[in-house]
């Protein structure tokens, strides 16, 4: 199976599956003499991890991390940083009378066509559960940023479902069970998550993302552009559906002279862009969006079929978010972390320091 690595010179390669017996990572490329602890990289995966609260999956898993190689005394040495998590509160048994039955928007029939065989267990390999490794993964990236260049990479909910959430306190975002930067919001989210709870449904979020104190000139052009990169990265994550960097849509309905970002002596006037110009930063925010659908995984009935081909009616049990979108801030974030640690490696390789 291809496809389990990202970056060229930050490289992450996951492993594991949703109810297997452990997940895992291999982190190439980090600079050595880095001052890296397992306890730095819990605070992320707390911030991921199910069961922190009644919004979540109640899945509970602790996420503990281990760092198995790549650190001595506290520091990276440059070689490979092996990084693994036990699963701890697996529940296949949830699994068993849909195992032979496709779920509805769910990787089951494209795993099962592509490979003749397919993890029946909470989706296995496509689970959001391989995610937890991209977060630790994103925190070593996240801690090397901020050491160096003092970048800091930032993100919350911005919508769910037909309810906006204004960024109007980025503290709050850390004091609340959503990442809703706006507290007047907080009485509303709950209604509806415990509405759909009540219903057995779902419902689509939006997340922002944004990326401050990034360097001038990172980006490979021309088809490992910032941008293409960022776009990469966050599609990859699970439920994802849509990607904007700036002003992304928007730019549909704006004149050029409303969209450019014009330049002052004193900088840009405006961030349209998002923090990259012809596939590189800068030096600006750097802003992106995801918009994630809602979890197929629900108890109202729905139409499917099992692998004979024949009809069938499905309702999923077991342990599922009714918002993804709230779990979803930490692992963006981890991904836009892993493509700027990527392209500092390789703005140096080629040009020296970013300035």
């Amino acid at each position: 199976m291809a496809g389990n690595s990202i970056g060229q010179l930050f490289r992450v390669t996951t492993f594991g599956e949703s109810h297997g017996t452990a997940l895992g990572g291999i982190v190439d490329g980090v600079p050595p003499g880095l001052t890296l602890t397992e306890e730095i990289l819990q605070r992320e995966l707390d911030r991921r991890r199910p069961g922190g609260s009644c919004y979540t999956s109640p899945r509970r898993e602790l996420d503990q991390i281990r760092i198995l190689s790549g650190v001595f005394e506290g520091k990276t040495t440059g070689t490979s940083i092996g990084l693994m998590i036990e699963n701890t509160d697996q529940r296949p048994q949830d699994y068993n009378s849909i195992k032979n039955i496709f779920r509805p928007g769910h990787a089951d029939f494209t795993y099962q066509k592509k490979y003749g065989t397919r993890d029946y267990r909470g989706g296995g390999r496509s689970s959001a559960r391989e995610t937890a490794m991209r977060v630790a993964a994103g925190a070593i990236a996240k801690h090397y940023l901020s050491q160096k260049f003092g970048v800091k990479v930032r993100g919350y909910l911005a919508q769910m479902g037909t309810l906006y959430c204004e960024l109007k306190d980025w503290d709050f975002v850390e004091q609340n069970p959503f990442f809703c930067p706006d507290e007047s919001k907080i009485a509303e989210l709950d209604t509806l998550i415990r509405t759909l709870k009540k219903e057995g449904d779902s419902i689509g979020a939006k997340v922002t993302i944004i990326a401050d104190n990034v360097p001038v000139g990172l980006g490979e052009p021309v088809f490992d552009r910032l941008d293409a990169d960022l776009a990469h990265a966050l599609m990859s994550i699970n439920a994802v559906k849509g990607v904007e960097i700036g002003a992304g849509f928007a730019v549909v309905s704006k004149k050029g002279s409303e969209n450019r970002d014009e330049i002052m002596p004193q900088g840009f006037t405006s961030n349209h862009a998002g923090g990259i110009l012809g596939g590189i930063s800068t030096g600006q925010a750097l802003v992106s969006h995801i918009a994630l659908k809602p979890t197929s995984s629900i108890r109202i009935p729905g139409r499917t079929i099992n692998h004979q081909g024949e009809a069938a009616t499905i309702i999923t049990g077991g342990r599922h978010d009714p918002c993804v979108g709230i779990r979803a801030v930490p692992i963006a974030e981890a991904m836009v972390a892993t493509v700027l640690m990527d392209h500092v490696l390789r703005q140096r390789a080629q040009c020296g320091e970013p300035w």
